[in-house]
């Protein structure tokens, strides 16, 4: 669908512009998706910590039981941060006046923090175990082929998922992807964990401790990496500059304005708020000079859907100020 042509005599002073409903369509779509990925993704991790978990009572094996909890920290964050989407995904309302944006970020801070805790309770109690000399349990030897069979799992959903995000151009779904992918990696390198201790009995427990010590210092890591990913959007970090060519380029596509003075982009969440101030012949009058204001508003939000609000400010333009 072609945007209108916002260059058109306004015939009065224009009104708010929203999304059009393809827009709210393509918004309701990405929940779909996400929501299907999710549960698809909560089905699988659970048939594998069901397996790991039958492992670790066989076997008490630290990386099998260090994998299991990265599994089933999987599931618990696919729920909250699911819940969060869908919440953050709801309109302004009295209460809310910019949106629920927030929601998705705060979410994805705390889960950080659960994570990047777990992570330190099992690297500290695989360090102890390794301390002490405890090597009072055997490796069984087929114990390996359960996180093997998950990597292989893990990779073809990774596969399948990556490729709907490409094709549905949802930033979501190829994070999700990116999720799987990492299961896999710590999933491999568990089997490969176990697959030495079961050639190696007499090294099994140090190798075992060693390799749920690498897990958790992995499940550290991404938790402070996401962590700090999801708290700079709540501290209203500055966006990429390609959003600010974006929206410069849209609000000088309008005839009246000469130069963008100001700009500043907000996210949050799925959506952005911006704040523009352009500059116009300082000779015209208000009238003229507001509805090139309404001009530029609606330009950019039929450019970027995802902006939800957008506050114009306009100056005299002087040659001299540059």
């Amino acid at each position: 669908m072609n945007p209108p042509d916002l260059r058109e005599p306004v015939g009065g002073f224009p009104g708010a512009v929203t999304p059009d409903e393809s827009f709210e369509k393509a918004r309701r779509q990405r929940l779909v998706d996400l929501t299907r990925v999710t549960v698809i993704g909560i089905v699988v991790r659970l048939g594998v910590i069901a397996a790991e978990f039958l492992g670790v009572w066989v076997s008490d094996s630290a990386a099998l039981l260090a994998d299991a909890v990265s599994s089933l920290f999987d599931v618990v964050s696919s729920l909250v941060l699911l819940a969060a989407m869908h919440f953050a995904a709801k309109p302004p309302d009295d209460d809310h006046p910019f949106g629920h944006g927030r929601a998705e970020p705060l979410a994805g801070f705390q889960l950080g923090i659960l994570l990047f805790g777990t992570g330190v309770w099992l690297a500290a109690k695989n360090l102890f175990a390794i301390s002490q000399g405890q090597s009072h349990h055997i490796i069984p030897g087929w114990l390996w082929l359960i996180p093997a069979c998950a990597t292989v799992i893990l990779t073809v959903i990774t596969w399948r998922i990556w490729k709907a995000g490409k094709r549905t151009r949802s930033s979501a779904l190829q994070a999700e992807a990116m999720h799987f992918q990492i299961d896999a990696v710590t999933s491999l390198l568990t089997a490969g964990t176990l697959l030495a201790a079961a050639l190696l009995p007499e090294f099994s427990a140090i190798l075992d401790h060693a390799g749920g010590g690498v897990l958790a210092i992995v499940m550290l890591v991404l938790g402070a990496s996401a962590a700090l990913e999801n708290l700079h959007p709540l501290l209203d970090r500055i966006p990429q500059s390609e959003d600010f060519d974006r929206v410069k380029q849209s609000a000088l596509l309008i005839e009246g304005v000469i130069d963008v003075e100001k700009l500043r982009i907000q996210h949050a969440g799925p959506d952005a708020h911006v704040n523009i101030d352009i500059e116009v012949d300082p000779q015209i009058t208000v009238e003229a000079s507001h509805a090139i204001a309404q001009k530029v508003r609606a330009r950019i939000q039929t450019d970027w859907p995802l902006v939800r609000e957008v506050v114009v400010h306009v100056e005299p333009f002087y040659a001299g100020d540059h």
